[in-house]
């Protein structure tokens, strides 16, 4: 592989007197699924939100494209081009795709002086992005968010992400909770669609079967450290699991 697009170094966070993470490294490569795992309470949430600008580490480093970078907000690593799909999606239920897509950003037309929201260039984007870069086509852009499926609505969330140009790092937490099947393996191909358009995109997920069905790469997480990284094609559950419960260290 080339050099990683993201690099994570030495990353220590504490709240207080607890410490969630100790001298924690990660690598994410442009056109790969690094999925990170772990039980509850391993650090994996702490580690994405310091890379997303929701935390800022208590020690170490993040380079991006081997530049030093730090994010005072995640508004700053949106900017950047990181940013997360978190398992709640964020959208507004009683809205429309398009107004979830442009939610906070909204298109605008000048009529007369008078300044309106421009609705059907809202449409038109949404519908655009979504078929141009999720293959996903939408029955009606005017039914409200709510009533779309589960693997929709991860697709309208992801869509508002990749609307932006200038993205490279996507963060996806859980997106397969709470899904069926069918849902799931949808939600899965739009991860790797967007994987094959050079994105780099780090996966959070407590579903094994998801993470050896979508990842080329695996960072375990145990009790706030790194308890190692490997490649999926070369490894299988039980030695996953070995990492996530320390079978190592019980032997």
């Amino acid at each position: 592989m080339t050099e990683p697009l993201v690099k994570m170094r030495g990353i220590t966070k504490r709240f207080g007197g607890v410490t969630a993470l100790l001298n924690v490294d990660l690598d994410a490569y442009a056109g790969e699924v690094l999925a990170i795992v772990g039980d509850n309470g391993a650090g994996k949430s702490t580690l994405i939100k310091i890379l997303t600008g929701v935390y800022q580490p208590t020690e170490g480093e993040i380079f991006l494209d081997g530049e030093p970078v730090s994010f005072a907000s995640h508004a700053e690593a949106i900017e950047m081009g990181i940013d997360a799909v978190y398992q709640t999606l964020a959208l507004a239920d009683h809205l429309d795709p398009a107004a979830n897509m442009f939610l906070g950003n909204e298109l605008t037309r000048t009529v007369l002086g008078m300044t309106f929201l421009d609705n059907k260039r809202m449409r038109e984007e949404t519908e655009r992005v979504l078929m141009e870069r999720l293959g996903v086509k939408l029955k009606s852009l005017d039914a409200p968010t709510e009533s779309l499926s589960g693997g929709q609505r991860q697709a309208v969330a992801i869509a508002r992400a990749v609307y932006h140009d200038g993205l490279r790092v996507l963060v996806m937490d859980e997106p397969t909770a709470a899904l069926g099947p069918q849902e799931t393996a949808r939600t899965l191909k739009l991860i790797r669609t967007v994987k094959e358009q050079g994105l780099a995109v780090i996966l959070i997920s407590h579903s094994l079967d998801d993470v050896f069905e979508v990842s080329d790469r695996i960072h375990v997480q145990r009790r706030g450290q790194c308890a190692g990284v490997i490649t999926t094609a070369e490894s299988n559950t039980q030695e996953v699991l070995g990492l996530i419960v320390g079978a190592e260290e019980a032997a």
